[in-house]
């Protein structure tokens, strides 16, 4: 019998450039599960007690900032992102 292991994204973040991007794409989505998903997917890919200690954040506090359906404050997430080496910009949407 052949053997499906689960898809993991995360195995996938494995360059600057992938890690960057994925929650860079996310951010364009309405759902702010979308972007706090990919935050914690990157995470996952760099090592997800590494960056809680980066972040200051308790790793217990860490994983339930990162999880879908959290309502962070903005400061956990300059955390996270800082934690990630990146900084959150904002530029002229097309729309405006």
């Amino acid at each position: 019998m052949t053997e499906i292991s689960a898809f993991e994204i995360a195995d996938y973040l494995d360059s600057p450039d992938a890690m960057r991007g994925y929650p860079e794409l996310a951010m364009d989505d309405e759902n702010p599960d979308v972007f706090i998903t990919a935050l914690g997917h990157v995470a996952k890919a760099r090592g997800m007690s590494n960056v809680a200690e980066l972040s200051g954040l308790g790793r217990e506090s860490f994983y339930k900032a990162l999880r879908s359906g959290s309502k962070l404050r903005y400061g956990t997430v300059q955390k996270v992102v800082q934690a990630l080496g990146f900084r959150l910009s904002l530029e002229k949407s097309e729309a405006a």
